[in-house]
């Protein structure tokens, strides 16, 4: 047999058993070297098997932890309210977020016009990754008035929560005010944050939220990996 036709064998075989139940999803694979030594061939010819399943969306690599099997899409809820950690727990699975950037700069004219700034004016911005059970779910940045709230990135470095740094600062409670929703294609730099193939489909959010007043709080953008979501309107 050809090396072609081993590891296609493999995932083929691989496949039918998550389909079967033997694997179910969120489940870890057995190591490269399990699979090795049960197939009977290297662990290049294993590695490309999984890789293959990882490119169809059957398995995703966690690194230092493993393969595991692809969990069915998430329900995303899109209410007035709107919180990430308790979307992902209503599920059963277990929310978490990486904060991969903090800083203050000047807004641009499209984050002025939706915060109701002057132009120019100063700005917190957050970047990171919000994951389910360890899998990027999606990419966010988030945009909230510097003046307003001095002290928001500080709260930040105590928690991943933007609501709970809000919440610090005073604002209690916000509601969305507008979402737009667009479909994408992942670049390189976004595939390789949601751990997706270039080209992947991904939806794209960008919405306004605003207290109790009707003030503008955060101008937030999320990247969802279109097969790990599905994205649901909820009236609150």
């Amino acid at each position: 047999m050809t090396r072609a036709a081993l590891w296609s064998s493999i995932a083929d075989t691989l496949k039918a058993e998550i389909a079967q139940g033997i694997f179910h999803p969120g489940d870890k694979l057995p190591t490269e070297a399990t699979l090795s030594a049960r197939f009977g061939v290297n662990r290049h010819t294993v590695r490309h098997a999984l890789a293959e399943m990882a490119k169809a969306g059957t398995v995703h690599s966690r690194r230092g932890a493993g393969v595991f099997v692809t969990a069915k899409p998430a329900d995303y809820p899109l209410g007035r309210r709107v919180r990430f950690h308790q979307n992902i727990a209503a599920t059963g699975r277990t929310p978490s977020r990486r904060i991969s950037r903090k800083e203050t700069r000047p807004c641009t004219e499209r984050e002025a016009e939706a915060l109701c700034l002057d132009p120019g004016s100063a700005v917190h911005v957050v970047e990171g990754v919000s994951l389910a059970d360890g899998q990027p779910l999606a990419t966010f940045r988030s945009v909230m008035q510097a003046d307003r709230f001095p002290d928001l990135l500080k709260h930040l470095e105590k928690t991943a929560s933007v609501t709970a740094a809000l919440a610090a600062c005073g604002v209690a409670d916000y509601t969305r005010a507008s979402t737009r929703i667009t479909a994408k294609l992942a670049s390189p730099l976004l595939a390789l944050t949601l751990q997706v193939s270039t080209g992947a489909p991904i939806l794209r959010s960008v919405a306004v939220n605003v207290d109790a007043k009707g003030r503008p709080v955060e101008y937030g953008t999320t990247w969802f990996a279109g097969d790990r979501v599905t994205l649901t309107m909820a009236p609150d």
